[in-house]
């Protein structure tokens, strides 16, 4: 099991050093939302070439995330293509002036590549090799998988046809998804990937299977993905008529606050 987290480890670390040093050659520390998939899927790669015996679960742990990762990648670098560094990383960039390429170093590669082994967590145990078939409990998790990953990509789709219409400019989704979540692709995020620690625990039957899944809801909904972007919108008149209506996070089909 150690070997495994060891392989994991240095693969996440190489990995965010070449971004790292990428997006201080573009002059864009953004990149690290593209290179977010991405680093799961060659993670799991390495640890599927690394295995000496492959195993069903560990394929269907691969195709999971593979699924996962690669759409996920490509819709935030299409998304971001010809666009200047996000304002997260822009503002950051300015408040830790000269200092900015060690801070970022540190607070934004090394951290997410922390983070990220963490949330690998449940992956990371499917290949400890415990067992080799898939209960009943993993057949849910894959169906919770799917429900998410469908979730999360008609989400953002629904976003990118709304920003594709002129008429649409200048103003907040709030129809589709949108009309009952103000943030439903987090929201499908977090729930494929209690489907991954439902997957991971079927087949190892360590309780720690769910840190993953926790880690990256919690970090979703209270500190980088929710906060930022109504912390952005606040003070627009039409978006706080809207979050009077809508649920923040969990959706639900009439007014609801949580």
């Amino acid at each position: 099991m150690i070997q495994i987290f060891s392989i994991a480890a240095i693969t996440i670390f190489s990995y965010m050093v070449i971004v790292y040093l990428i997006a201080q050659y573009l002059n864009d520390n953004s990149i690290v939302d593209t290179a977010w998939g991405m680093g799961f899927v060659i993670t799991t790669l390495v640890l599927i070439f690394s295995s000496e015996t492959i195993l069903p679960p560990m394929l269907i742990m691969s195709l999971l995330v593979l699924l996962w990762g690669i759409r996920l990648s490509f819709y935030i670098y299409m998304r971001n293509l010809g666009k200047p560094e996000d304002f997260r990383y822009a503002n950051w960039r300015k408040e830790w002036g000269k200092g900015q390429p060690w801070k970022a170093f540190y607070k934004v590669f090394m951290l997410q590549g922390a983070i990220m082994w963490i949330v690998a967590l449940p992956i990371q145990l499917v290949f400890t090799g415990q067992s080799g078939s898939v209960g009943i409990v993993g057949i849910i998790g894959v169906f919770v998988f799917l429900f998410g990953l469908l979730f999360e990509g008609i989400a953002d789709k629904q976003m990118k046809v709304f920003k594709s219409q002129p008429a649409n400019k200048g103003k907040i989704i709030t129809t589709g998804l949108w009309k009952y979540s103000r943030h439903p692709n987090y929201f499908g995020e977090a729930l494929l990937w209690w489907g991954i620690g439902l997957f991971s625990f079927s087949v190892s039957g360590f309780w720690y299977s769910f840190i993953g899944p926790l880690v990256i809801t919690l970090l979703l909904r209270y500190v980088s993905g929710v906060p930022m972007l109504e912390e952005k919108y606040k003070d627009r008149k039409d978006f706080q008529v809207y979050a009077s209506k809508t649920s923040i996070f969990f959706p639900f089909p009439c007014k609801k606050r949580d």
